[in-house]
């Protein structure tokens, strides 16, 4: 299962700069492990402040009961690190 670092270290290498939106099929997990992972993460409030779920085109996730396939974290996620 992935930390909190390890997401936020791939979405910098996928991402580039701080709150661009990225595929969540890119962090190269099952939906399953996907759908845990986000999910989890979005149910903690200092974490979820920080991250921006979307749909767009793409393979679609139910994250916290929202169909999404996009993520975009913002910098201030680094202070939780």
């Amino acid at each position: 299962m992935m930390t909190l670092k390890m997401v936020v270290e791939r979405y910098r290498e996928l991402a580039g700069p701080w709150g661009r939106p990225v595929s969540l099929a890119e962090f190269g997990l099952s939906a399953a492990e996907t759908e845990r992972v986000f999910g989890g993460l979005d149910e903690d409030y200092q974490i979820s402040r920080h991250l921006h779920f979307s749909k767009r085109d793409g393979q679609t996730y139910r994250i916290s009961g929202e169909e999404v396939t996009h993520v975009a974290i913002d910098e201030g996620i680094s202070n939780l690190l």
